[in-house]
């Protein structure tokens, strides 16, 4: 039986039993096998590792493990220039696109709000479909299932740690480094499709009469058609969106 020595570094600690976080830790193993199997093994989904580094060099997941080597793993970089070490997969595509498992549709809804390309099929869509659109479409797919973002065909993800929306909301915008890209009311909440401003007239005939009383400016969405004017829901929304913004300012002069 061969051993190595594996340490993982940073928040890939939330993964491994609280005995494990923070030390090194010997795994024995049985013939070849790589290192990304050993990684997730450990319970590790190979989406959230940016860089594993093997007695010091930088290898990619397809790197056999040896007797005593000693790995070290870490997370993706907010601000590290990790680009002279090899790359563990294609650079992430833009602008971000996304697609959500199917117990994230509040999730879903608020970064749609914020203007971000995002699917969402509620319970219309099982693990193997979510990970093919994931892949055949270069979206980063966010759950909350380490299974799911272990399948091979997921090249981009990332494993939520709560279950809080809001909270989900910004540990999202910070893993990717999105407040800058942030174009509020320009999809639709229902179905992601693309808001285009309609005349009243227009839309006339589909409005409650109070709507059409005490509103003016409408937008309609290109696929579903669904309208949206600013009702009484509108002051909740723009309070998110104010919150999303704002955070990355409180984040710089921290």
């Amino acid at each position: 039986m061969n051993t190595t020595y594996f340490r993982f570094y940073a928040e890939l600690n939330d993964f491994v039993p609280p005995e494990k976080r923070q030390r090194t830790v010997v795994y024995p193993f049985d013939g070849p096998v790589s290192v990304k199997h050993m990684i997730e093994a450990a319970g590790i989904p190979h989406t959230e590792v940016e860089l594993i580094l093997a007695n010091g060099e930088s290898v990619g997941f397809d790197y056999l493990v040896q007797d005593g080597d000693r790995i070290s793993v870490y997370p993706a970089f907010a601000t590290i220039d990790v680009s002279p070490v090899t790359q563990l997969r294609p650079s992430l595509p833009t602008p971000h696109r996304f697609i959500l498992d199917n117990h994230l549709g509040r999730l879903a809804r608020y970064m749609r709000l914020l203007g971000f390309d995002t699917l969402y099929f509620n319970d219309k869509a099982d693990d193997p479909e979510l990970a093919q659109i994931a892949y055949d479409e270069n979206r980063i797919l966010l759950t909350r299932d380490r299974g799911l973002l272990k399948r091979s065909l997921v090249t981009y993800g990332y494993c939520l740690r709560t279950k809080d929306s809001k909270a989900q909301l910004t540990a999202v915008l910070h893993r990717y480094q999105l407040h800058d890209q942030i174009n509020p009311w320009t999809r639709c909440l229902r179905c992601n499709g693309r808001l285009h401003p309609v005349t009243k007239e227009a839309i006339l005939h589909r409005l409650e009469p109070k709507t059409k009383l005490y509103f003016n400016e409408f937008q309609i969405c290109r696929d579903c058609g669904q309208i949206y004017w600013r009702g009484s829901h509108f002051g909740k929304l723009e309070a998110l969106i104010a919150n999303a913004i704002n955070d990355e300012d409180r984040t710089r002069s921290s």
